[in-house]
Order: C-alpha cells, then structure tokens, then sequence
C-alpha cells in the first residue's frame, strides 16, 4: 500500500520503518526540518535498538522515505496515519493542537478517497473532532474515512511489539476503512480487535491506565514492605504467578515516567472531570508516584544527612532501560531536587546524556560509572541498565568516598551488597542499611 506517516517521533518513525519492512511504500513527514534533514542523511534522532538498520534497509530499497511537504505525503497516499505529539497542558488536558493542524492540513491537500487514522494517543472523541475538521476544509466532496488504531509501542522494544503484537486495535466507521486496515496487517498474523472508534481510543487510554496503576500499587506495597521488614519482590513474585495478575509491572521503584503514563493519567482525570465522573483512583495513582521521588529523596537525606557540598553519583538519567527518552523521567526530578538543596551532581547513562544536557544544568556528565563514583558521597541507581548490573563493586567501593549505594530499581541482591561491605538501600526491602 501508499502510506504516509505524519509526525516522526518514536511512535511514527518506528511505524513508518515497520510499514516499509512488510513491504508498504511508506513516506514519513515532520515539519521539523533539521530533524528530516537529518533523516535523509541517515542520521536518526532517536535511540531505539534497529530502528537505525531497518530505516537504513528501507530506505536503500525505495521504500521509505522522509519529507517536509504533508501536500506530498497526502498526495501520494491513500492511507495517511497521524502520529505528532499530544503533551500535557497546564491542566492536564491533552493539547490537540498537532492533531488538528495535521487534519487540516490533510483536508485542503486531499485529491480522492484517503483513509485518515489515529496513531497518536488521544482523548476519547478526537476521532470526532477529526472528522469535523476534514469535513469543513476538504475541497469539493472527496470521500475519506476516519480510524482509530492506536499504538501499543514500548520504548526499548519498540520494532518487536509492532513486528508480534498481543493484539491489533481498530476503530473504523465503514466496511471500506475495515477492510484496508485489516489488510494492512494481514501480514503480522495477530489478533484483531476490531470495534467503533471511540472504544479504540478508550482502549488505548484504558490500558496505559491500567499499568499505571498496576505500578503505583506495587509501589504502595513497598511502602508497607518498609514498615514491617517484608520485601516487596518477593511479594510481587507471589503475586505475579497468579495468572489473573501476571508479573508485568510489578517491580516498585522511583515511579514510573515516559511519554505515557503521566500525560494519559493526567489527561483521563481531565477528561472523567469534564464528564461529571469522579476517577478518584487516578488520583492516587498520581500521588503514590510522586511519593516515591518524595521517599527516595529521604533514603538519601537519611543517609548523608546534610545534602548541601555532598557529590552524588547517578547512574542512569532515561526513563527506563534501552531508550534515551527522558520525558518526565524521574531521575530529573529527583537531580533537581538534590541540586536546589546544594549537592554537586555527576552522572552517567549509555544513552541520555546529550538529551539530558538540554535540561539539566551544572551536572558533570561523566565517562563512565567509574567515573560517577570516583570522589562521590554516594552513588544512586536511577535507571535499571543492564551494564550497571555487571559492575565491579570492589573497584567501586574504593572509588566512592564512602560505601553508600541507594538503588531506585532494585537491581542488586542486599545480603550480597552487605557482604561487599556496602551500606545499601533499596525500595521495600527489609536489608535497608539502618543508622
């Protein structure tokens, strides 16, 4: 099929370069020309392991290619999938803004039938508002459709979760819009969902909702772990083998982040708000990750004390492992926090540190962790790395001024940590150094 992807982030460029490996003619737009640029040249702007081989492979074989011109996009395909940005207003609302400039954009460069499809994560109802806005400014009276299929795209794995999804989601008005999209990924031999457009949406909001929540209360949980010495990986590995539960997302640790979780729970209790429903439980969700930061900043005033002049290492600034997206990561918030009460900060991340250095200042990104922990007061684990797992802790023991380790993802085992001769701390657990 001709299909055109506007909005190149890591929902359209991910989707775009898998379109084109199941043999699509794929063209992916952006308005931000540096960025397409620099896709031309082979340069990709976001980290995500293969994405670079397979744009590189589709690219070399015709069929992907990159453009500033939506009237390009739109006129040469039929199928036209919007995946800009929606991020959070100061309220929560999800700002649509992309979203309808892009609809707009579509309706005055269609020349025949296009099929117009969601990509993005968005309100319920914006399929709607899609359909409302091609239909004012289409020319003449060019048929199109409108679809709902929204991503279930995790950063870090995000090319297996397109190419061996769990499911497919497709919200669709006409028999016309089902068959095209159900063609489209005939290849993926995946279950389908196919429903109204408005359940698509819901689908997608209610899902992420849902993990959110599954994280804030295994979170919650550690809360309770603390108090009465339990360890919370162990009750999460007893409650994960209840198959009506499962294992997934039940690691406590700082909270969760992304590009996700915080926008759609925000955006949910926005949107229940305006419908007169209370969501109460979103709430919550919200406040326990929070509290997380909020306790994790007090493991690390409890054991240094006074934070001001201290120097503390970091390992890990992205959100979670194998991306280098840092949206609401919580390390930034927690870097933030310890630079207003005075502390000098250093850190390390395989993969973050030139984004990170657009936001964070006075932070002294280093090497590597030999080089965070050299010198520093205690060293913070942020970010569950798989190369922070296989460090040399008697080399680093001898690096850091003293043996203080306070790990926000649970990654190391602490009878084996205390036998290293470390004070260390980590979230729920009942090893926890005590003063």
């Amino acid at each position: 099929m001709n299909i055109s992807i506007i909005g190149t982030g890591y929902v359209g460029l991910v989707t775009g370069a898998c379109f084109a490996e199941l043999g699509n003619r794929v063209i992916c737009a952006d308005n931000d020309q540096k960025k397409i640029f620099g896709l031309k040249k082979g340069i990709i702007p976001i980290y995500e392991p293969g994405l670079e081989e397979l744009v590189m492979i589709n690219v070399k074989k015709k069929r992907l290619s990159f453009t500033t011109s939506i009237k390009e996009a739109v006129h040469k395909s039929e199928v036209i999938f919007i995946a800009v940005g929606t991020p959070s207003l100061e309220n929560g609302e999800a700002d649509l803004t992309g979203v309808e400039s892009v609809a707009r954009n579509i309706a005055l460069n269609m020349t025949g039938y296009r099929l117009i499809v969601e990509k993005s994560t968005v309100p319920v109802e914006t399929g709607k508002w899609v359909k409302q806005t091609i239909s004012t400014y289409v020319k003449q009276k060019i048929k199109f459709d409108i679809a709902s299929n929204p991503e279930f795209l995790r950063e870090g794995q995000a090319i297996n979760d397109f190419m061996h999804p769990d499911r497919i989601v497709i919200g669709v008005e006409s028999k016309k819009a089902k068959d095209i999209l159900t063609s489209l990924y005939k290849p993926l031999n995946a279950p389908l969902v196919i429903t109204d457009i408005r359940s698509a949406e819901l689908i997608k909001h209610a899902s992420n909702l849902y993990l959110a929540t599954k994280i804030s209360f295994i979170n919650a949980i550690s809360q309770i772990c603390e108090k009465v010495g339990a360890d919370v990986v162990e009750v999460a590995q007893g409650m994960g083998l209840d198959k009506r539960i499962g294992p997934g997302f039940l690691n406590a640790g700082i909270g969760y982040g992304g590009s996700c979780f915080p926008k759609d729970v925000d955006a949910f209790i926005n949107i229940s708000e305006k419908l007169g429903c209370n969501f109460d439980l979103l709430k919550t969700v919200r406040a326990v990750n929070q509290q997380q930061k909020d306790l994790f900043l007090k493991k690390i005033k409890d054991i240094l004390w006074i934070i001001k002049d201290k120097t503390i290492g970091i390992l890990g600034i992205s959100f979670k492992p194998n991306t280098d997206d840092i949206r609401n990561a919580p390390s930034i918030d927690i870097i933030k926090a310890l630079q207003a009460e005075g502390a000098k900060i250093k850190v390390y991340d395989p993969c973050a540190m030139e984004k990170a250095k657009d936001i964070l200042d006075s932070v002294r990104f280093c090497k590597d962790s030999y080089d965070v922990c050299w010198k520093s007061d205690c060293l913070l684990i942020l970010t569950e790395w798989d190369e922070f797992k296989e460090l040399d802790f008697s080399k680093i023991k001898k690096l850091l001024k003293r043996p203080f380790i306070i790990d926000g993802r649970n990654i190391y085992e602490p009878e084996r940590m205390r036998k290293l001769g470390f004070n260390y701390i980590s979230v729920g657990r009942p090893d926890n150094f005590k003063k």
